[in-house]
């Protein structure tokens, strides 16, 4: 499976085709569940007489999920790419619905979906479909929670398949990913596709397209400075987050240092913890949002 700056190519087990899935640029593969044999309960319909219809697939089944900005789109904006590029690799639409019609909370709650804050859910907007293609089967749910939108995918191939392949991120830089216009216009940006491990300061392997990016746009504009500023959510003490936030700040500007050749004396790092959230976090969703690094723009 390979990841292309928002290209996800999903090697699909048991077949000699490989099923591009081209998600919108800068989406962010946020987990992967895999497990060699299991079962999964593939819905076959919206919610009805107290229960959804599902058919139980058994295999290796798979669960990934995406987080990626989806700006003004909707959930048919964002899913109707994804099922024609399943359909043209000759998957057939088995049940597709939107929220009303797929039943609601009802059906969010009586189907499987991977817990937050890998994966959200509004209930009054997202929509759902499940494909087969001989012994394969998978689902697609979108949802959004301005200005992010969600995606997961649940597959499952026969336990007798070749294994797909890992999943590989390949670096490229693309100008027109809007990060740099907003540095620009808004004076910071949120680096939105950062990777830290729940209660840890220690930057995920990357590459992150955004640091790329940060680090070209440092190199045309020598005059540039940055401050890197880590953020939390409201979970503990004060003292703690603003130690966690530095942290993940640091880590942040020791990449662009070490990886992409960015001076230091042209960076710093700073961490204000849980002051400057940027929505309530009474829920997982906006405690989520509220966990960030954003790169503000210091001009000498």
């Amino acid at each position: 499976m390979i990841l292309r700056a928002g290209l996800i190519s999903l090697c699909l087990a048991g077949s000699a085709l490989a099923q591009d899935v081209a998600l919108p640029s800068g989406s962010r593969l946020v987990s992967e569940r895999v497990s060699p044999l299991d079962s999964y309960d593939l819905p076959t319909g919206g919610f009805a007489t107290g229960k959804v219809p599902a058919l139980t697939v058994e295999g290796r089944v798979e669960r990934l999920t995406w987080r990626l900005q989806s700006g003004s789109s909707t959930t048919l904006q964002l899913l109707a790419p994804l099922r024609q590029q399943i359909m043209d690799q000759g998957f057939d639409i088995i049940f597709e619905c939107e929220a009303i019609t797929c039943g609601g909370f009802d059906f969010r709650f009586g189907t499987e979906v991977v817990p937050t804050p890998d994966m959200y859910v509004a209930i009054q907007d997202y929509r759902f479909l499940s494909a087969s293609r001989g012994d394969e089967a998978l689902s697609l749910l979108v949802s959004r929670n301005p200005p992010d939108g969600y995606v997961q995918m649940i597959r499952v191939t026969p336990v007798d398949a070749p294994e797909p392949p890992p999943l590989v991120v390949e670096e490229t830089v693309k100008q027109t990913d809007g990060l740099l216009d907003a540095l620009e216009q808004n004076g910071h940006v949120i680096l939105e596709d950062l990777h830290f491990r729940t209660g840890e300061i220690t930057l995920g392997e990357g590459p992150f397209p955004s640091l790329a990016l940060i680090a070209s746009y440092m190199a045309d504009n020598p005059n540039v400075r940055l401050a890197l500023v880590g953020n939390t959510d409201d979970t503990g003490t004060l003292e703690a987050n603003i130690s966690v936030s530095t942290g993940r700040a640091q880590a942040v500007r020791v990449r662009l240092i070490e990886q992409h050749g960015v001076a230091g004396n042209r960076l710093e790092a700073r961490g204000i913890g849980y002051l400057a959230p940027m929505t309530s976090n009474a829920t997982p969703e906006g405690r989520d949002q509220n966990r960030r690094v954003e790169a503000v723009l210091l001009v000498n």
